[in-house]
């Protein structure tokens, strides 16, 4: 029968159920192939109920630092009945699947162009555990035992990642090391190990860390000078205020009196956690929600407000699958048109688009900076995939002589200077033609300044108005801002210094990772070169106009069926809608490279 042969290029998927404690072990193997040097992405596949259902993790190792999903299965770990049919199916031919043989297979799960291997799991377990919940957690890593005499992975790096996992319960360490000897005696007593499947050590990975998006952007919080949080539990963004809590714990505590420096308060809702935002931002604090969609259809009426009264506001959209509930522990990218113009009329917010941990980290502490500088809400995109999962990541950085940006804010003195040369200070004047008007934080001064805020229609002396001239041009200034907008939030990335081809192709976020490989296999396989560009931020800098205009064509690829970041381009900058070609994926898994490739060849094929 036909083997896989590869050597640090496969995909494992584990097939388990939700609340055995898989996770922890299968986090492990994944781990020690990275300390092995080896470049490696794991994706956490789970039900939104809390136990019972089956849930995945599927790990990818690329030795060519591919680090999206990709399809086919070339190993696969079942230990769950219940999905075992459609595991099987998902294994590629020639590949291996590795199930619980304590009791015998069934005839209808048997394929005749895969590879089987079979560990008593369960077996072993009975025979050296009396504890029901010990034999839970310990078959986990008589798996990981089993996998690491199977693929080659160096013991001693196993035995290190089970020291580190329980180093706050040693007790633990001594038992999880020889459940994991006995996977590695079982393979090696009735197998031929390794596989051809295997890997091997390398030095690839140099100083990278392993974290999740939702670590990083609540570390940047952090670090961005954040100390107030309003929020409400919602998955996937509930970790990222749980990780800012940690961190802030440890880092906004006062040294000599114990106390906080730091406000982070669960709203009733949604809505309410905005509410606490704006009014902390409006009071000088630095303050910031995280959500996902159904938070932000919460939110819109407090954006608006937000918008029109020009307060600085920073929230995080971790987005899941939609609409309504939807599959709340599934990504997507569909929640672009909701934040791009939430709320009710003539409204449009900055958006911030991470691609790796390393940009969340980093775009956080930009975002508090622009909501600050624009005055005005700033919304970082992230998704459940880059949210939850673990990338590979350059270390995070902060530039200690760098100075927050609190844009323009008169003091006590500006004011006082004001009345001197005979001028007034008025809250929504644009003085210096940018559309930024000068703010001041309440009591700056006893008589002057700003006490309060309102959404109704205003003047530029913030004075209640029905004059609809007057509301024009509240609004046509605020376009102005827009237009500064564009120059100071973060810029596109080309990956060609000047352009190859007459295709071009455009991607951000998490399509990132597979767009790229798909780059390489057009260019390999195919004998298509097209140049690429990552959008990073909205509003659109002239760049990415003048990226499309240069190309015949441009493949615009997300994660949603209605093409929302397309819709964008195609109202923002009145580009021909023909000139732009979905390519889409929204089954609430990550698109991979080959389905990109698909999509454009086919395209092409017709042209």
């Amino acid at each position: 029968m036909q083997q896989l042969t590869a050597i640090n290029d496969l995909v494992v998927r584990f097939a388990n159920v939700n609340g055995t404690g898989s996770a922890s072990a299968n986090n492990m193997f994944a781990m020690s192939i990275f300390r092995m040097g080896i470049p490696v992405t794991a994706k956490n596949i789970f039900p939104s109920n809390i136990q019972g259902l089956p849930t995945w993790y599927e790990v990818r190792v690329s030795e060519k630092g591919y680090l999206g999903r990709r399809e086919g299965v070339d190993l696969l770990v079942c230990v769950n009945p219940q999905s075992m049919k459609q595991d099987i199916a998902s294994v590629k031919s020639g590949g291996y699947f590795i199930y619980d043989n304590t009791k015998n297979l069934h005839k209808d799960f048997i394929r005749e162009d895969i590879n089987y291997i079979g560990i008593p799991m369960i077996g072993i377990c009975m025979r050296l555990y009396q504890d029901a919940r010990q034999r839970q957690l310990f078959k986990n890593m008589i798996y990981v035992g089993a996998l690491a005499a199977l693929l080659d992975i160096e013991l001693e790096v196993v035995k290190g990642i089970i020291a580190d996992e329980f180093k706050k319960k040693p007790k633990l360490i001594e038992p999880n090391v020889q459940a994991m000897m006995e996977g590695v005696k079982y393979v090696q007593e009735n197998y031929e190990s390794p596989l051809g499947l295997r890997v091997e050590r390398r030095d690839l990975v140099g100083d990278s860390i392993v974290i999740d998006g939702n670590t990083a952007c609540g570390l940047g919080a952090v670090y961005a000078g954040a100390t107030v949080a309003g929020w409400y539990p919602i998955t996937p963004s509930t970790s990222l205020v749980e990780a800012f809590a940690k961190y802030a714990n440890r880092l906004r505590t006062d040294p000599e009196t114990g106390l906080k420096k730091v406000a982070i308060v669960q709203a009733e809702d949604e809505l309410a956690a905005l509410g606490m935002v704006l009014g902390a931002s409006w009071n000088g604090a630095r303050a910031f929600t995280a959500t996902s969609g159904p938070g932000v259809s919460l939110m819109n009426e407090f954006l608006g407000l937000a918008y029109f009264a020009e307060i600085p506001a920073v929230l995080v959209d971790v987005q899941r699958g939609g609409p309504s509930t939807g599959m709340p522990t599934r990504t997507q990218q569909s929640d672009l048109l909701l934040a791009a113009y939430a709320s009710h009329g003539d409204t449009k917010h900055v958006l911030l688009i991470p691609s790796t941990p390393t940009e969340c980290f980093n775009f956080m502490a930009d975002a508090f900076d622009l909501a600050e500088r624009l005055q005005t809400p700033v919304i970082v995109m992230t998704d459940l995939d880059l949210g939850m999962n673990d990338h590979l990541s350059a270390p995070l950085k902060w530039d200690d002589s760098r100075r927050y940006d609190r844009g323009k804010v008169y003091t006590a003195q500006d004011l006082d200077a004001l009345s001197a040369m005979g001028k007034q200070f008025g809250r929504y004047l644009d003085v210096d033609g940018d559309g930024i008007p000068y703010r001041t934080l309440p009591a700056t001064h006893p008589t002057k300044g700003s006490f309060f805020t309102r959404g109704t229609s205003h003047d530029e002396y913030a004075r209640y108005t029905e004059d609809g001239v007057k509301n024009a041009e509240v609004l046509n200034r605020l376009l102005k801002k827009w237009d500064t907008a564009k120059d100071i939030t973060p810029k596109p990335e080309f990956y060609q210094t000047a352009n190859q081809s007459n295709i071009g192709v455009v991607f951000f976020g998490t399509t990132t990772y597979a767009a790229l490989e798909a780059l390489d296999l057009l260019k390999q396989e195919e004998d298509i070169v097209i140049d690429a560009m990552r959008a990073t931020a909205f509003p659109f800098h002239e760049s990415v106009e003048q990226f499309i205009e240069a190309h015949d064509q441009v493949f615009v690829i997300e994660q949603n069926r209605d093409a929302q970041f397309r819709t964008l381009l195609i109202n923002e900058l009145e580009i021909n809608p023909k000139k732009l070609i979905k390519i889409l994926n929204y089954d609430g898994m990550p698109i991979t490279a080959e389905a990109i490739r698909r999509q454009i060849v086919g395209v092409l094929a017709t042209v």
